[in-house]
């Protein structure tokens, strides 16, 4: 039985181990991620019987409403702790079972698969003539999955009832939106670890019927380009693969946001490629605009924040950040970032210094010749401009933010390009 190996102590403790390395928010019940292990070892006994009878009843999820960087809201369903450990359990019983039969071409929350893959791989096709891309947009998807033909297909492979039972007691759990309980009649919620793996199952048909057809595509989620070489069959396959999606997989294609168009004038996993023959892997511009957005913020002169702070939050940030980015293979771009992070801290720290008297002998500390420091000090010139004075990126250049601890986006792509 599926259910005996879902609860076995091995498939348990890789479960709760998971769920506590993951952290994150509470449920409904504000029950920490803290307080689960010792919440199981008091209730274990009466929630394993209640799994293995079928009479378990999943908490309905916290609805959490995360802004998108381009406008809107994502809506997230943040499970209670208990039933994310559930979840896992059956997450790592079912991918075993599912994910060998998935698509090649699918790489998101996959074993082994990441969304670099999957942008390497549309690369390849542009560079082999398939210089044009029809990019599927799935209107809230998440929330629009339809709970019988996803049911269909796990069922296909899942024979155990309990397991069933279970899985959709998930999906029927609803939604708490202020205090109040609403029924959930489609949908996955976004947010629990058993969503990615109902997604990619329900998707595999997409994958499966695109493959049948001989298209070049890649999917990351719901995230589907498929390549092609003409415009005319872009449009083509465009109408023939929204029918099959909206028909047989009773989804909804967002058709204000996907199109036909050329693959560098879109963007795909926050990536976007050059035009050339053969092309480079370039960062899209929206995430560029979010980059300067977050460290605009970081580097905000109306923060009285001290400048070692400000630095260590930019490092954290600007790891993270280029650990994903330096998949693109546009150095310069890394470059002129430094730059310009270089400038905003050298604005902050001439505002900082206030008064001219101040300024001069800060000058003066640096090296400055008096004269030149008593001409610099004095000027009337706003802090933007003084930012980019020959003065201040000579006192205040790299050597000096190298020295504050200021990390390198550049060096940094330059060392995790070569490893």
């Amino acid at each position: 039985m599926l259910m005996d190996m879902i609860l076995s102590r091995e498939n348990l403790i890789k479960a709760l181990k998971r769920v506590e390395r993951n952290k994150g928010s509470h449920g409904i019940d504000g029950m920490s991620v803290k307080s689960l292990r010792r919440h199981l070892y008091e209730n274990w006994d009466s929630l394993c019987q209640s799994l293995r009878n079928g009479t378990y009843e999943p908490n309905p999820v916290r609805r959490v409403e995360i802004p998108k960087p381009n406008g809107g809201i994502r809506l997230l369903g943040i499970p209670t702790v208990t039933d994310r450990f559930i979840q896992q359990a059956i997450a790592q019983v079912l991918t075993p079972i599912f994910d060998p039969t998935f698509s090649e071409h699918s790489y998101g929350f996959r074993p082994n698969k990441r969304g670099h893959d999957a942008v390497r791989k549309a690369k390849g096709f542009i560079k082999e003539g398939y210089r044009w891309v029809i990019d599927i947009d799935l209107e809230k998807f998440f929330d629009k999955v339809n709970h019988d033909k996803l049911m269909g297909i796990i069922a296909s492979k899942v024979k155990d009832r309990s397991v069933l039972k279970l899985i959709r007691s998930y999906l029927q759990a609803g939604i708490m939106i202020n205090g109040i309980v609403y029924e959930a009649e489609e949908g996955t919620p976004q947010g629990g670890p058993l969503s990615p793996l109902l997604s990619n199952i329900l998707l595999d048909k997409l994958d499966k019927e695109l493959e049948s057809r001989g298209h070049r595509f890649v999917r990351y989620a719901d995230d589907c380009n498929i390549y092609v070489k003409s415009k005319k069959a872009g449009e083509r396959v465009m109408d023939s693969i929204t029918d099959f999606i909206e028909r047989k997989l009773k989804l909804k294609v967002n058709r204000g946001k996907s199109a036909v168009d050329r693959p560098w004038k879109r963007k795909f996993l926050g990536f976007s490629f050059t035009i050339g023959k053969d092309p480079k892997v370039r960062i899209a511009n929206e995430s560029i605009k979010r980059l300067k957005a977050k460290i605009r913020e970081l580097t905000s002169r109306s923060k009285p924040i001290p400048m070692e702070i400000r630095v260590k939050r930019l490092n954290q940030y600007l790891t993270g950040w280029c650990g994903y980015f330096a998949l693109a293979d546009t150095p310069s771009k890394f470059k002129e970032f430094d730059k310009w992070i270089r400038r905003r801290l050298r604005m902050i720290v001439w505002k900082e210094w206030k008064n001219p008297r101040t300024r001069v002998r800060k000058l003066k500390s640096l090296g400055t010749n008096p004269y030149k420091a008593y001409e610099w000090g004095n000027s009337r010139k706003k802090f933007w401009r003084i930012s980019k004075s020959p003065i201040l990126h000579k006192t205040l250049g790299s050597s000096y933010w190298n020295s504050q601890g200021l990390k390198s986006l550049y060096q940094r792509y330059e060392f995790l390009r070569q490893t």
